[in-house]
Parts: C-alpha cells; structure tokens; sequence
C-alpha cells in the first residue's frame, strides 16, 4: 500500500465537524412526481439556485451509493432539466456508468454525458465556479480519461485521495475516496485495502448513521468470515434507512452470510427480491426468480434445511429460462452467472444439487440449452462428475470438463484484457478438476489418489483471494475433504478438514454436521455436542422479518 495513501486515510480519520443531513429524499424534482423512497439521508451542497434539481440530484446520489444505476440516472437527468447549468448533475450521470466493486465501465456512455457538459476538459472546468465541482469534474477526466481501465481506477484513486486531503471535512469525498480503494482492486479482496477503505466508511458512519453510502461501503470492505462482525451493526442499519433499494436489503445479506446468519439471509433477500421485482416493473422490466439475490435466497434456504421452498425458487427460475428460449447465450465468454439468465439458472441448480446431495432426480433430469456458453457447461460436467459413483461417467465428465477448460483459458488469455473475476474464475476451475480427480479415485477405490486430490483441492482454494457470499467452489473444497476423510474412518483428519471449511464459511450446515459426526467418532462428546447445537442455531427459523 502506498505510504503517502496511508497517512492520507489516518488524517482524514481525525475528529472532523461532523455532517449535518436532512434533505427531504422524496421531494418532486418537476411536474412529473418522482416515486417517493426511503433511502437515507445525506448532505451535498452545490451551485445550483433550483431547490428542485437540488433534490433530484441528492436522490440520484443516494441512489448512486445504492449501486440501483439506472435509478440514479434518470434522477440526474430529471436535475438537468430541471437547471440546464447545474454542473454536478452531470457529474452524477457520468458516474453511473462506473461500477467499481464489479470492476464494470461503460467508458464510451460516460464521454457522451461528460460532452453535454462542454467539448473539451478546459470547457467543462469553466462551467461551474466552485473550485470543489472543478475537481469533480477533473476526476471524471482522470476516470475517463486515456489507459487501460486497472491504470484509470488507479489514477483516479489517487486523485480522489487528492481531494480527500483537499476536503477534509467532506464525507462525500471521503466516500468516494474508500470506494475508489475498493474500485482500484477491480473487485478481488485485498486485504489491507479492503481495511483502509473500511476505515474510512466507519469514521462517516459514526458520524451519520443515515448515510447508505457509509453503511454500504463499509460492509463491502469487511465482506469476509474473520471481518464481517465490524460491518453488522451497518448492515442493521442499512436495512432500516434504505427500505426501498433492493440493493441495500441484498447488502446486508452480505454481512449475515459471512457471519452465518441464515434467517437474516434469508429474510434480507426475501425483501431485496421483493424490492428488485417492484423497480424492474417501474422500468417495465419482468419480474424474476433468477439473478444475484434470488441466488443467495436459495444458498440460505438449502442452509435451513427449507430444500421444498428451495425448489420451488428453482423451479420458478426453470420455467423462467424454458420460457425465454433456454436463455442460449450469444456470448460465451460470459462467466459470471449474474450476468446471464442461463448463467445464473444453472448456477442455482447446481447448487441444489450439491446440497441436496442429488436425491432429486426429477430436478437433476432437466435440460438446457446450453449452446456455446462456457460457464453452465463446466457447471453441468461439475455436477454429474461430483455427484456420479460410476467410473466410467466420471471419467467421461471429467475428460469433457478438462476440455472445455483448456479451451476456456486459451480464450480468456486472448483477450486483450484479462479481467480479475476470469482469471479467479480459472482458479475456480482448477480446484474443481481436482475434485473431479478426487471423486474419480474414489470410484476406481484408489483411496490413496482420492485423498491426495482432495487435500489439494482444499489448499488451492484456500489459496484464493476470499470471494464474498456462498462458497465460489459450489462443493467446497474443506467440506469434500471431510467428507471423504469420514468415509475412510480417518476422522481426526475429518475433524480438522471441517473445521477448516467452518473457517472459510462459518455456520455452513453440512460442514457443522459433519464436524459433529467426527467428533463423535473421536469420542469426544463435548466437541460433537457444541457442534450439534451450532447446527440447530443454522437450521432455525423465525416467523418472518
């Protein structure tokens, strides 16, 4: 980390005056009544002479620390026409098209809305006289400006860092400094990073517990098992000030899921699917069961041992895909299921079935169209491969799985640039082939080939930079090691491979009764008891949120 960065962030955590925030977020920014929502509050002075604008570009910033983008946008643009002049506004639209934690840009929109500002750099400075609006608009230039997108998110960190020394006593400034930190890692935890821009967050929250972008950020720089309980008191507090933003409800999940708070899962993605559906219909968008919540809605469920309503999500989103055509992807370098209806159907099947054990089999019999996309391909082979004790089909899986992975890394390392989550995601693989080796042996009953397989699987993916929510391997890699370790009767060695998976995924179900089952082995009662009650506290479920 560099070191001038560093006692930046310790100045700015320095008792400052603290922030004052009380516009009214639901206030009409013209004729036409924007839809009223509950989304926190914050304080963001400006130039502009319109109280209207004022209020539409305060909703789209709240909006904008929601990540809900295309609601930001049209609040902006309603602040532009609303005050032709009010530079900020601008600011604000060019904004959504930068989504840092997902290491996402649409560069090309952001120079479209940044030249309705003016033509040139030195036009766009000229049209405010606020020094602090100037720098704004310079750190879009750098945002925006020439390099490749890891150079620009680094450049506008540090212009960011900049203005945070500039304005000390700015909490919009100290903001979008610790998620620029967030934004420069292009989404892959860094530890030390993730902390300084934590920090950072938690000094703007104490100081005003309405502010979504504080509560926001701070759970995504503490998104991991050993951190997560620095970010629940935000995460409370995040599902309270900002009711209306699917997003906030999913974030918050983020902590509970860390944390293995499995009613609070999926209670919070109850409500964010809720909320998603309701603004996907503003924007005459379908309703659906797929898609990132939905996803973490059934990770809960399987954890509560709710497998029926598991099912019935699944199947809702089985009909939804059958329905667009199979959801074939044009696209088949599409590896993150958040992006594609087939990508995240599949995804969410998999994960049933692993969890479930495959006992379905009128679930494990559906089929897609698949097409060329090579991420619910690799998923299919994962599964039956993982799930088969027929030698032959396994090796059948793995050799194809092999295939379309060797494939896969001469395509993405073709690319003129090679995004962090792919080359995660090729990590991801390399675990999982192992784990298909593993459960190869096993068929074969080469005991010895199996476990050195599945102890390997279980360094690498221990190795992996930690990815927030569900396991990123779907069967994970400690828990196989357990799992298989209990089959052999070597249950101390099962005993530290599921306490090691409880370390990467605290309260995970199967893990605990695992850990109670070798513990009962090893004759220790105590320890097998502890992990049985730990598993009933997993199962629990309340009446409702």
């Amino acid at each position: 980390m560099n070191w001038i960065r560093r006692l930046i962030t310790l100045a700015l955590l320095l008792p400052c005056a603290p922030v004052v925030a009380h516009p009214d977020p639901h206030a009409a920014g013209n004729d036409e009544q924007p839809k009223a929502r509950v989304l926190g509050r914050i304080d963001f002075p400006t130039t502009t002479r319109s109280m209207d604008a004022q209020e539409a570009f305060i909703r789209g910033v709240l909006l904008l620390h929601l990540f809900e983008y295309p609601f930001a946008r049209l609040e902006f643009q309603r602040a532009q026409q609303l005050d032709p002049d009010f530079v900020m506004a601008y600011w604000g639209e060019a904004m959504v098209h930068n989504h840092p934690v997902w290491d996402e840009q649409d560069r090309d929109q952001a120079l479209v809305v940044l030249n309705k500002l003016g033509p040139t750099s030195e036009a766009r400075a000229a049209r405010t006289t606020s020094q602090k609006e100037r720098d704004y608009i310079r750190s879009l230039e750098v945002l925006y400006g020439e390099g490749t997108k890891a150079e620009r998110d680094r450049d506008y960190m540090r212009q960011m860092a900049e203005m945070a020394q500039r304005y000390p006593d700015d909490h919009e400034v100290r903001l979008f400094y610790a998620l620029s930190i967030l934004g420069a890692g292009a989404g892959v935890r860094d530890i030390p990073a993730y902390m300084e821009s934590a920090a950072l967050s938690q000094s703007v929250f104490n100081a005003n517990r309405q502010h979504p972008g504080a509560a926001h950020y701070l759970i995504h720089g503490v998104d991991d098992p050993v951190h997560a309980p620095l970010g629940l008191e935000a995460a409370r507090a995040l599902v309270v000030m900002a009711p209306d933003a699917g997003h906030s409800l999913h974030m918050a999940s983020h902590i509970f899921t860390a944390l293995g708070m499995w009613d609070d899962v999926v209670n919070a993605n109850t409500r964010a699917v809720q909320v998603e559906n309701a603004m996907a219909t503003e924007l005459g968008e379908r309703s659906r069961h797929w898609g990132h919540y939905n996803f973490w809605l059934l990770y809960g469920l399987l954890q509560q041992g709710r497998d029926a309503e598991a099912k019935t999500l699944l199947t809702q989103a089985y009909q939804e895909v059958i329905a667009a055509g199979g959801g074939t992807e044009t696209d088949p370098l599409i590896l993150d299921p958040d992006n594609s209806q087939l990508g995240s159907v599949v995804q969410m099947w998999t994960r049933y079935l692993i969890e479930t054990g495959g006992v379905d089999a009128k679930v494990a019999a559906w089929k897609f169209d698949m097409g060329e996309a090579y991420d619910p391909k690799l998923n299919d082979h994962y599964v039956w491969g993982l799930l088969s004790s027929d030698p032959d089909d396994v090796a059948a899986h793995l050799s194809a799985f092999r295939s379309l992975k060797a494939r896969l890394k001469d395509d993405v390392m073709a690319l003129p640039r090679q995004a962090p989550f792919d080359l995660l995601y090729l990590d991801r693989l390399a675990v999982i082939e192992h784990q298909l080796e593993a459960t190869q042996a096993r068929a074969r009953g080469d005991t010895d080939t199996m476990m050195n397989h599945a102890r390997e699987a279980s360094r690498l993916e221990g190795e992996m930079p930690y990815s927030f929510g569900p396991p990123f391997v779907d069967m994970p890699s400690a828990q196989l090691w357990g799992e298989l370790s209990l089959e052999l009767g070597s249950h101390d060695e099962a005993a530290a491979a599921f306490a090691e998976q409880l370390k990467r995924s605290r309260l995970k179900a199967q893990a605990l009764l695992g850990l109670a089952r070798a513990e009962r082995a090893r004759g220790n009662a105590e320890a097998a008891d502890y992990a049985m009650a730990r598993y009933q506290q997993a199962r629990a479920v309340s009446d409702g949120p």
